[in-house]
């Protein structure tokens, strides 16, 4: 399974997505624009997108709710370490109240790795941010860190976006 990401405009990618119904396609926006996300196991329809290999899932993908894309650039030889890690902590989180769907995302074209959880809401998400899941689950990549300092190419970075019918 691959995931394909594409920014522009709402308008424009929510007619694209509307043209292929068939297809799963989710619009999201947020304070910075439109991004449109399409999971297949084909190819893509987008002309230029970022490109992820799907590496866990769990839950549907469905067009409404709040979306969490946590971006962590990763270092070459870190790659096998850090999805062994990814994958031994990411099924926390299914058991949160609120919580829809995770994917984690292997670049094709970069560096940088997407972890996104989508939430019911935004307010589910911050309940999550103060559970012990979401600390355990924190505590368990500081070890890691400390462990690999050289894992991370640069510092992570969190976008999050409304998920729009």
């Amino acid at each position: 399974m691959n995931i394909f990401l594409t920014a522009g405009t709402f308008d424009f990618l929510k007619r694209m997505e509307n043209t292929y119904p068939e297809e799963v396609m989710v619009t999201m926006v947020n304070q910075n624009g439109a991004l449109l996300l399409h999971e297949t196991n084909g190819k893509t329809l987008f002309k230029e997108p970022r490109r992820y290999e799907v590496l866990e899932a769990s839950g549907e993908l469905k067009k409404e709710g709040f979306a969490v894309m946590n971006n962590i650039p990763v270092t070459e030889e870190g790659r096998p370490v850090f999805e062994h890690q990814v994958k031994n902590s990411i099924g926390k989180v299914k058991n949160q109240s609120g919580f829809r769907s995770f994917r984690v995302l292997r670049p094709l074209s970069s560096n940088t790795y997407v972890i996104m959880t989508v939430w019911e809401n935004e307010l589910s998400y911050q309940t999550w941010q103060s559970s012990e899941s979401f600390f355990g689950a924190h505590q368990t990549n500081a070890f890691v860190n400390n462990l690999q300092p050289k894992i991370f190419e640069s510092g992570s970075y969190v976008s999050k976006y409304s998920i729009t019918e």
